[in-house]
């Protein structure tokens, strides 16, 4: 299984989160680049304000499920806030991840003794610059005015201590792409624009799944009627005495 990418013109790079077992399998089936095991779960999967309660066990159960139902994707686990810190906790959580069967890890910002003990590891890890859930106050975009500085000396950073790739979340589109052709590695974008060399997206938010979603999601289905009508035909067969049919019964 090749675990890079290079950037082409011709070929963009597709990445979903993924939580479980069932949606790795239907993953697994399709042509997805990478499937993300995101701390995005503290929100969209255990219904938290953020990412930041997320614990390294809690990553690594998820991991595990994910890896079982695609055994053969790539996957890309986020390093918790708790375990991103300081630098031998982010090395041993990244080895914790990575022999649950995660490809590589991810990790938010360009702290530098962080990325060096990764690097001096050989630890593969994928960056993260732009909007930082982890340590954000507010989940406005970034990168704009006296900001912009900042979120492009963190690209820099990131690729010069090796990342493999690195996504750019909630920056304007014209910033994304001074980044993306700045850096020899490729750009996975969320919410930031049509030019990076790829794209991520929240399942949950993908396939229409519950919650309010921001201005650079869009969805692909609408599986939060599909499911609510087929729970109240459920409980409607159970009142009419229709369900459980012949076909439902053992003899």
């Amino acid at each position: 299984m090749d675990t890079t990418f290079s950037k082409s013109k011709s070929k963009k790079i597709s990445m979903i989160t993924c939580y479980d077992f069932q949606t790795a399998q239907i993953a697994a089936k399709t042509e997805v680049d990478v499937l993300l095991v995101g701390d995005s779960l503290g929100m969209v999967f255990q219904g938290k304000e953020s990412t930041r309660e997320v614990t390294i066990e809690q990553m690594i159960y998820h991991t595990e499920c994910v890896r079982r139902g695609a055994p053969e994707k790539i996957i890309t686990t986020d390093l918790p806030l708790h375990t991103s810190l300081d630098p031998q906790k982010a090395v041993d959580a990244s080895r914790r991840l990575i022999e649950a069967g995660a490809t590589n890890v991810k990790i938010e910002g360009n702290n530098r003794e962080i990325l060096t003990a990764l690097a001096e590891r050989k630890i593969p890890f994928v960056g993260h610059a732009g909007l930082l859930p982890q340590s954000a106050t507010d989940y406005k975009p970034k990168g704009r005015g006296e900001d912009r500085q900042v979120v492009l000396q963190q690209s820099l950073d990131i690729q010069e201590f090796g990342a493999s790739m690195i996504v750019l979340e909630c920056i304007p589109e014209e910033l994304a792409k001074e980044i993306t052709q700045r850096l020899e590695i490729p750009t996975i974008g969320i919410g930031a624009g049509r030019f990076c060399d790829g794209q991520v997206l929240v399942i949950n938010d993908l396939l229409g799944l519950g919650r309010k979603v921001p201005k650079f999601v869009k969805k692909y289905a609408n599986l939060e009627e599909i499911i609510y009508n087929a729970i109240n035909n459920y409980i409607l067969e159970i009142e009419k005495g229709v369900f459980p049919g012949q076909e439902n019964i053992y003899k």
